[in-house]
């Protein structure tokens, strides 16, 4: 894992030294190696830190030039198929002088051009410049795991791994984009291609680009389509389980190739309890690692997490978290770049800290709600259906609620989600309504309410039928990716911990939407239905793989308790920026009295925090 940056120029050659200022302001995705390439009369320039996973060697250095110098490549995450591809080269001709992955990625852009990216399976995020085209190319992961942001503007093009690299460039003005603060206050979190700062943007998961360097001209398009049940018989369940296992096999042993430490990130959950036992099955040698809450029994899962390490043989190791870590939140707002509603950022950075001292890699279970129906609301979702007749009387219905129910009246995000625009089939995120959002922020009323949040998610979802699939869909390509692969990525990466997440293998992704229907993901009251069966088969009959927890905290306790001055001092400020004053005191001196507005305060702490940190207001 690693840290990437690149600037070129159709005007001014980039300043001296500022390509190795914006690649240092990444110095924890990579500290163990920084390297620079200037090319075109300094108008092409490439940064790169390192984070050495495989070929511990100078060998793996980068930028990596290609064998006839032609190309440059400065490259963020893993093939997992190196080696097949290594294979598959080499029997075409060309000659390897590393053990390194990045080799083979510059070897099969020179052999299959953009389509190089067809044949890659990993997280990555990477660019290349090719000086017989004068073009930049580069790609994202189909799972969206690996980040890249860049800024287009008439005469330049520059892009890095996190918006804080770009930020180091003086000549870029920084100013709110307000449709992406409607994102942003609607679900928690900044999805797709946009970003909260007005003229820079992110590459969506699943894409390509090319930059020309001659016309300025910037295009972007998707290379990769999530999959969908086209439908018929069904195959039986357990015939599934059978041709599933040799999936998670395979992507679990190659994610566990490594020249460093690897361990397994055990929250105590089906989806890491499983990845646990199949990394058992393929090492002797697997150390686990969890995080308990000692004061929260709802939260603490280390017991089971300890239990389950016993049986399976792996060599475990806790840490215990206390409420004392309000100091870590101004941390985790200058990682992040942009705010994140997800509290679960905090024992993810406390676990990835924990690990790095004995690992440099981790396997988490990532990515199992969304491919194989986890999550609650997915169960309900069937019974809505047949509810679909009264569509019309809905978005009616939300509005009247969003102005009669007070923001402390329990199950009110519940009763929202009900209300929902049936065609989103929204399950996860949605914490304000238009008119919620409006009242915090006064300036999105000069917004087109056609071009919003629920439009955006409904698009994700179009021409697929069923709810639950809609549902899953849309949590895939936008809650997952734009939250919680961000959290991953963000925390882990602040430890300089590289995180692969073997349920997002390419072929487990498109087993789950290709091969099973809604039934069989979440049906009769059961959710996660095929990796329950599977889980039978791998795990002990004691485990209750019922139950769905992960890294989390006791938010709403916390609140109430250590981190009350801070929400204190952010609800009293008087700080004019992008927030209705009076509006964000209301939220945030409402924040200690339910549990249920825990999420709402903590999505507006995190946004004042971030615009303080990075001074960003309307202007």
């Amino acid at each position: 894992m690693c840290g990437i940056v690149g600037w070129l120029s159709r005007g001014e050659p980039l300043a001296s030294g500022l390509i190795e200022t914006m690649r240092d302001t990444l110095a924890h995705r990579g500290p163990d190696g920084a390297g620079a390439w200037v090319g075109e009369g300094g108008r092409v320039a490439l940064g790169h830190r390192r984070l050495a996973i495989l070929d511990l060697t100078e060998g793996g250095y980068q930028p990596m030039a290609g064998s006839d110098g032609r190309h440059h490549l400065t490259y963020n995450g893993e093939i997992y198929n190196f080696a097949e591809l290594k294979d598959e080269l080499a029997a075409l001709g060309h000659r390897f002088h590393t053990r390194s992955d990045s080799e083979v990625l510059l070897a099969a852009y020179a052999r299959w051009g953009e389509d190089c990216v067809r044949h890659f399976d990993g997280m990555f995020a990477f660019a290349i410049w090719d000086s017989a085209t004068r073009t930049l190319f580069a790609a994202r992961d189909r799972a969206g795991e690996k980040p890249f942001f860049y800024h287009h503007s008439a005469g330049t093009f520059g892009f890095a791994s996190e918006l804080k690299a770009l930020f180091a460039n003086p000549a870029l003005d920084r100013r709110l984009n307000l449709a992406a603060l409607d994102q942003y206050l609607a679900y928690g979190y900044v999805p797709g291609g946009q970003c909260l700062v007005d003229g820079f943007a992110k590459l969506p998961a699943a894409h390509r680009l090319r930059y020309s360097l001659d016309t300025g001209a910037l295009a972007i398009e998707p290379y990769w389509a999530l999959p969908r049940w086209t439908g018929g018989t069904e195959t039986p369940l357990d015939a599934l389980a059978d041709e599933f296992e040799p999936l998670l096999d395979r992507a679990v042993s190659r994610q566990l190739v490594a020249d460093v430490p690897v361990g397994i990130l055990l929250s105590g959950g089906l989806d890491s309890s499983l990845i646990a036992a199949t990394a058992a099955r393929h090492s002797s040698r697997v150390t686990t690692f969890t995080i308990g809450f000692p004061d929260s029994a709802r939260h603490d899962e280390s017991p089971i997490a300890r239990r389950l390490a016993g049986e399976l043989g792996t060599n475990h190791v806790e840490l215990m978290a206390e409420g004392d870590t309000v100091a870590l939140l101004p941390e985790l707002v200058a990682q992040f770049d942009e705010p994140l509603n997800d509290s679960s950022m905090i024992p993810m950075l406390l676990v990835s800290r924990l690990v790095r001292t004995r690992a440099t890699v981790a396997l988490g279970g990532d990515g199992g709600d969304e491919l194989f129906g986890g999550y609650a609301p997915y169960e309900w979702l069937e019974r809505v259906e047949r509810a679909r007749g009264y569509a019309p009387a809905s978005h009616a219905l939300q509005q009247l609620a969003g102005a009669m129910m007070p923001a402390r009246l329990p199950r009110r995000k519940a009763a929202f989600r009900l209300l929902d625009h049936w065609d989103a089939a929204v399950t996860n995120g949605r914490l304000n309504a238009p008119s919620e959002r409006r009242a915090l922020a006064p300036a999105l009323r000069e917004l087109p309410r056609a071009d919003g949040p629920e439009a955006m998610r409904a698009a994700l979802v179009e021409g697929r039928s069923d709810m639950r699939e809609r549902a899953m869909a849309c949590d895939f390509q936008a809650y997952m990716c734009d939250d919680i692969l961000v959290k991953v990525d963000r925390a882990s990466m602040l430890a300089s911990l590289e995180v692969r997440a073997p349920l997002l293998d390419r072929s487990i992704i498109e087993f789950a939407f290709g091969r099973l229907s809604p039934d069989q993901r979440v049906g009769g009251g059961e959710r996660k239905r095929l990796l329950r069966r599977v889980a039978k088969r791998r795990l002990p009959g004691w485990f209750d793989n019922a139950r769905k927890q992960g890294f989390s905290i006791p938010l709403a306790q916390w609140l109430r308790g250590p981190w009350a001055p801070l929400i204190r001092d952010l609800g009293e400020s008087r700080d004019g920026g992008l927030l209705d004053a009076r509006a964000v005191r209301r939220v945030l001196g409402a924040g200690g009295v339910r549990d249920n507005l825990a999420g709402e305060v903590y999505q507006v702490a995190m946004l004042e925090l971030w615009r303080r940190h990075y001074r960003i207001g309307l202007a």
